[in-house]
């Protein structure tokens, strides 16, 4: 039986409540009975699917909004000190709870799987959340995006199994304590927090060393960075098995084959040969898939069992989501923001695609990360056949002079790629519409507001 509420945590107030990682954690809050309540800076479903559970969400931050008996504040590394409500917290005498802390207090009693690395976090989470469920194990679970419906990024099981998304922008990952942790790669990026690959390779052999006595570490065999991680800690007090291609891996994938929007992969797994289907396009999404089935097997989930319910996974939120058909072109919402993102999506949709082409709407996410790898994603774009900028999504931070959306496009057209910039997000539309035809994909790519263009592009084609 799951555990109740954490101490100090029955009226929690969420600055920010309806974030991707807060959201989760107020939902499970709540469901364990905690009075929640919280605030954003706008109205969404998200925040309606809170309310449901019984949660008060203001819309706009206002001192007013922190009740008096709140027992504590949470927020996320977004949350600036100016805030109206952090400095009410502080003229009260509210204690001020981290979002990671607060996520680490809901697993304490649990067998945890945290889950981590530079890309591919959301989908395997969730592939582990959907796959447990559907072996009724009745996990809990955090994730970084919704499965199928607003406010489905998290919930509070039954089980003693507590699935999360471990997020290593901020060092937060190094609150928890995994029985199983999982490492799809290590790679440079939030170059807000790290300013450098070494800085990152640390900050993730810390996160190792959070494994709990007799824990296990499932990591990547094919990934350089994941190989660097594995090298530092063996030795370790942690169990450690490798997954991938790689003729070396402890998990071994002997193939993946593509089959239109869906693969077929069989690995070897303790001596046992295991085929299996993933319901999701991709490569990248096919080895998410086995590291999944390898944290499983090290929890004591019998793979045979557990490989043939991770087909029951068919997406999440905005990491390859088809968000419709109009005048034959489909229209896909891709989350991919850094350039080895990008790169898998667009190859995973250069498979689906057939004879038709790929026209990518791109927004980049963050000055800092436009600034270190701006050429990089102007050569990945190279990879559609058309593609249209937009400017850059500031999210958190300030403008950096002479960071602008044109150091990707100069980077794509020197890598030869048809690449037109739009600097009003409201002529989209209009743009792509002009663009394609019968049998194209379009992705919406991004990890700000660009997903709210492809109900605005299907409206448009229908016409």
């Amino acid at each position: 039986m799951a555990p109740g509420l954490p101490t100090a945590m029955d009226r929690p107030h969420f600055i920010g409540i309806g974030g991707a990682g807060m959201s989760g954690i107020a939902k499970i809050l709540a469901q364990r009975g905690a009075r929640v309540a919280g605030s954003d800076a706008k109205e969404s479903a998200t925040a309606g699917a809170l309310r449901a559970l019984g949660a008060t969400v203001h819309i706009g931050h206002a001192a007013g909004h922190l009740a008096d008996d709140a027992s504590c504040v949470v927020v996320s590394s977004a949350i600036r000190e100016d805030n109206p409500e952090l400095v009410r917290a502080a003229e009260l005498g509210i204690p001020v709870v981290h979002r990671s802390d607060a996520l680490a207090a809901l697993m304490t009693g649990l067998r945890p799987i945290a889950v981590a690395g530079t890309h591919g976090k959301t989908t395997t989470t969730s592939m582990l959340a959907v796959s447990l469920t559907e072996l009724g194990l009745k996990p809990s679970y955090a994730i970084g995006g919704d499965l199928d419906a607003p406010g489905s990024n998290a919930l509070h099981g039954e089980g003693d199994i507590f699935v999360a998304e471990a997020d290593e922008s901020d060092r937060s990952f190094h609150k928890y304590a995994p029985e199983v942790a999982i490492v799809l790669n290590v790679e440079l990026d939030h170059h807000a927090n790290y300013a450098s690959i070494e800085e990152i390779h640390e900050s993730f052999e810390t996160f190792v060393d959070r494994i709990t006595e007799g824990g296990t570490l499932v990591v990547s065999a094919d990934h350089d960075g994941a190989r660097e991680l594995t090298r530092r800690v063996r030795g370790r007090a942690v169990r450690v098995v490798t997954y991938g291609e790689a003729e070396d891996a402890d998990v071994r994938v002997l193939s993946i084959v593509p089959q239109g929007l869906k693969s077929r992969v069989t690995v070897v797994l303790d001596g046992q040969e295991l085929t299996f289907a993933v319901s999701v396009p991709g490569r990248h999404y096919a080895l998410n898939a086995v590291a999944a089935l390898t944290a499983g097997a090290a929890l004591g989930i019998p793979a045979a069992e557990l490989a043939p319910a991770l087909a029951a996974y068919t997406g999440v939120k905005r990491r390859l989501q088809l968000k419709g058909e109009a005048a034959g072109v489909q229209v896909i919402d891709s989350y991919a923001h850094h350039p080895t993102e990008m790169t898998a999506d667009l190859e995973a949709m250069r498979g689906a695609a057939g004879d038709g082409r790929i026209l990518v709407v791109f927004q980049p996410h963050l000055f800092s990360r436009t600034q270190e790898l701006g050429k990089e994603m102007g050569q990945a774009l190279a990879l559609a056949d058309a593609s249209v900028v937009l400017d850059i999504y500031p999210a958190r931070e300030d403008p950096i002079p002479g960071v602008t959306s044109e150091l990707i496009i100069e980077s794509a057209r020197a890598a030869g790629a048809d690449v037109t910039a739009v600097h009003d997000k409201a002529d989209v539309p209009a743009v792509i519409t002009g663009m394609a035809k019968p049998g194209d994909l379009v992705l919406t790519m991004g990890a700000g507001d660009v997903t709210d263009l492809g109900p605005l592009i299907l409206d448009r084609l229908a016409q």
